[in-house]
């Protein structure tokens, strides 16, 4: 006997009819609740045969309908009221319908369709996040390399191990969540894609000493751009570069280089010190000498010039009297040569006899002290003839009477 024989369909072998398929193309809730409910209440012995009574021949009561109304009402309102859901300060909200992007929201109440029709994703748009490239960090605090990423090759063709930090924020919340698998894996990657690009282009010593900063600045520049290129939604707030050094094998000879290069630099420095301390002091000494020899300069010209008026003035007078000039001339003369000299005068009116006075010492002693003043100075007597020093404001007088002789 055939599985299903022509004629009787839904029969098996033993006749019986097969049960009826379910249908699978309704997927509404509350059918679904509805039909549960049904069966719920046929289990009860509440289940209506075709002639509307009950086996035990009773009527169904009216209410029956109408409570499994209210009841598949209330479930619906419990249902949608899952829908509401409450976005933070720090965050926002990207809603989708059926798996398509609805709306973004802000902070606040909100309501979506809840599941299975409606979902929300929370994003915090506000948290620093961070991204190490070359190491990652433990949780004890400690960090391990990751060589295939940190090792990289100069311009020079030398290998450098270089370490990054990367912080980062989300920008843009719908592009985040829906343009890119993982925009976080996009991020390491192309930070570490520019970092390679950077030191390519250099030289290891650019690298390891003075273009830090520099490689820096250039890699969040281009990182940055692919990933806006690539709708990721992030920014980049800041790139710490974490180490640059060479390969673990050549840091012994590299460190050597290294001391050399900051041996040099310090002589350098020290030379440029003593050229800043003594540059300044000969071009000091310079100009007080330019000044010295100026001011020299002008005193002898304003010298000569006084002399001249001096002797144009003289001149007028020795016009007018000769002689008279004359001898004042010459006893001015007289005067200067014997007033910048060391003198002894004893008188010879006493006889051959002449008694030495050490004048001289004592000039020099009353120049030191001030003290003396030959003017009124007397001389103490001795068994000899008296010898007195003549007082110096009689000297012209005496050589004028010599002169009249």
């Amino acid at each position: 006997m055939a599985w299903n024989e022509p004629g009787k369909p839904g029969q098996d072998p033993w006749g019986s009819e097969r049960p009826p398929r379910k249908d699978k193309s309704s997927q509404d809730p509350a059918q679904q609740l509805r039909k549960q409910l049904e069966g719920f209440l046929g289990k009860m012995g509440q289940n209506t045969p075709p002639n509307g009574n009950n086996d035990s021949g009773q009527q169904i009561p009216e209410n029956v309908g109408a409570g499994l109304t209210a009841l598949v009402a209330v479930a619906g309102a419990v249902w949608l009221g899952f829908g509401v859901y409450i976005i933070d300060p720090a965050e926002r909200g990207v809603t989708t319908v059926f798996g398509s992007f609805s709306q973004e929201t802000g902070a606040g109440p909100h309501w979506n369709w809840p599941t299975p029709i409606g979902d929300v994703i929370k994003v915090n748009v506000e948290q620093i996040r961070n991204a190490e490239i070359g190491y990652r960090t433990i949780k004890n605090g400690s960090s391990s390399d990751v060589d295939g990423e940190s090792l990289m090759l100069t311009q020079d063709e030398n290998i450098v191990d270089i370490k990054l930090a990367v912080q980062y924020n989300i920008r843009h919340t719908v592009n985040y969540v829906f343009m890119n698998v993982d925009p976080d894996t996009a991020l390491r990657e192309a930070v570490e894609s520019a970092l390679r690009d950077v030191v390519g282009k250099n030289t290891m010593d650019f690298v390891l000493t003075d273009g830090r900063s520099q490689l820096v600045q250039r890699v969040r520049d281009i990182a940055q751009a692919a990933l806006d290129s690539y709708k990721t939604g992030i920014q980049i707030t800041s790139v710490n570069l974490q180490d640059a050094q060479p390969p673990e094998q050549v840091q012994a000879a590299f460190a050597d280089v290294v001391k050399a290069r900051e041996d040099r630099q310090r002589v350098i420095n020290e030379a440029q010190a003593y050229a800043n301390d003594i540059i300044p002091k000969a071009r000091g000494q310079a100009a007080r000498l330019s000044e010295e020899s100026m001011a020299y300069r002008d005193q002898v010209v304003a010298r000569a010039q006084g002399d001249v008026s001096r002797f144009n003035s003289i001149l007028a007078q020795y016009q007018k009297a000769p002689e008279v000039m004359r001898q004042r001339m010459y006893l001015d003369t007289v005067e200067q040569v014997l007033g910048s000299s060391s003198k002894i005068m004893v008188s010879s009116k006493t006889g051959s006899q002449m008694m030495y006075l050490p004048l001289d010492k004592w000039m020099q002693e009353d120049k030191a002290t001030g003290a003396m003043n030959l003017n009124t100075m007397a001389l103490p007597d001795t068994s000899t003839p008296a010898a007195r020093i003549q007082p110096a404001q009689s000297l012209r007088e005496n050589l004028r009477t010599r002169e009249m002789r």
